[in-house]
Formats: C-alpha cells, sequence, structure tokens
C-alpha cells in the first residue's frame, strides 16, 4: 500500500512539474533564441520575434528602438585609407542616365589615388587583376582567358581595340556593363581604381591614354564636365 502511494504521489508531482514548465505565463527560458528560432530581418527594421509576441527585450536592441543594425561604437574609425568613397548604388539608372555617365567617365584620366604611391597601387592592382579578371579579360587583356578560351563564354574585347581611360576602366568595373556585371560587392572603391590604372599601365600604354586622331582638343566645357563626375555615378 505504502509503495502505491508513492508510485501516485511521484506520477502526480511529475505530471504537475510538466504542466507547469508548460504554463504561457511562465514560459521556459531560453538562451540565446535567435540560434533556435533564425529570422532574417531587415537591419534597420524593428526586429519581428518568430518565438515570442511580446516586445523585443534585448537591451542593445531597444536602445535602438528596436532596430537590429546597431550604430557604431563611439570613437571608432571607419576603414576607408584611401579616403575614396562611393555614392551609395541603391536605385537603377535609366539607360541616358547609365550611358551618359559612361561617356562622362571617359573624361576622367586620373584615379583620386595618391599619385606618390602610384608604383604600388598599379603594383597591387596587377595582383587583384589577376584574381578578379584574368579569367576572362586574360593575363594580357587580350579576353582570352581560360574561360573563354574553353568556349564557355565569348564576346570579351581585347583591350587594345578599345578607347579607354583610367575613369571608363573604373566605371565599368563599378557598373558593369555589356554582359559583365558590377565589381563593386567584390572590389572596394580604391582597389577598383587600383584594377583600372593597371589596365591602362599594362594594356593601354599608361594611365593616359594617346587621343584618338580625330579627337577634337577638349574645351572648357568639357573640363568642367570632367571636373563634375563623381566617381561611380548612382546606379
Amino acid at each position: 500500500m505504502t509503495k502505491n502511494i508513492f508510485k501516485i504521489t511521484a506520477i502526480l508531482g511529475f505530471a504537475a512539474i510538466s504542466l507547469s514548465s508548460c504554463s504561457k505565463e511562465n514560459p521556459p527560458l531560453v538562451y540565446f533564441p535567435d540560434m533556435y528560432f533564425p529570422v532574417a530581418y531587415d537591419p534597420l527594421m524593428k526586429a519581428e520575434d518568430a518565438y515570442s509576441d511580446h516586445e523585443n527585450e534585448i537591451p542593445a536592441f531597444v536602445k535602438n528602438n528596436g532596430a537590429t543594425g546597431l550604430s557604431p561604437v563611439n570613437g571608432t574609425v571607419a576603414q576607408n585609407n584611401d579616403g575614396v568613397a562611393d555614392e551609395a548604388m541603391n536605385t537603377a539608372m535609366t539607360p541616358d542616365q547609365y550611358n551618359g555617365g559612361y561617356d562622362a567617365s571617359k573624361l576622367i584620366s586620373e584615379s583620386p589615388l595618391n599619385a606618390a604611391n602610384q608604383a604600388k597601387d598599379i603594383e597591387r592592382g596587377k595582383l587583384l587583376y589577376n584574381q578578379a579578371c584574368a579569367a576572362c579579360h586574360g593575363t594580357g587583356g587580350d579576353g582570352q582567358g581560360p574561360i573563354v578560351a574553353s568556349g564557355a563564354y565569348v564576346g570579351v574585347p581585347n583591350y587594345a581595340d578599345r578607347q579607354l581611360t583610367v575613369g571608363s576602366v573604373h566605371y565599368v568595373i563599378t557598373n558593369g556593363r555589356n554582359a559583365m556585371g558590377s565589381y563593386a560587392g567584390q572590389l572596394k572603391p580604391g582597389d577598383r581604381w587600383r584594377v583600372a590604372m593597371y589596365v591602362m599601365n599594362a594594356f593601354k600604354g599608361g594611365i593616359a591614354p594617346a587621343a584618338p586622331a580625330d579627337a577634337a582638343p577638349a574645351t572648357d566645357a568639357a573640363a568642367a564636365a570632367s571636373a563634375s563626375v563623381t566617381t561611380s555615378p548612382t546606379k
């Protein structure tokens, strides 16, 4: 009889504990809930928790009005040693805007990087070109990289056949052109200029190209247009 009483007591106790642990009024504590309930948020919007309908109580988020993208710590310095910053490419350009930006980029014959570091910049540009560009454009800039040679891709131009400036090369790297997509996501702003400098130096005889034979002398209007061109127009 005593044994039965103990068994019944144990069963009732276990049931009571189980039911109380599942109570909505006293939910179980979960550490790092995002590890168990992953949610993709917009970093600048209020976090919507899939595992709870109460207000987000994570202190850092509460302080930031619920946003999950936190502000930099006071005193931190942006890592932009080159001092070159692109405008946010968050809107699509119309064909006229895109082509107008490309035409204007041909007026840019110098990079914004420190001229005293040109040799070092070109050397880094060569490294990045061989890593990111040579597969299609070829190590000799002839458009016969291994991907093209394999027959998997066609239509890559020979730099020798194109009228280029360091500005137009940078524009295409940043915004893409024809079948080539933008490499703004693969190369930092300064490094895009370094690749453009290397392309001009290695395949076009120098940073500033020779003007076409039928080109008219630069006018004051053209110079003014060049001065007003941004390094990477809004896309």
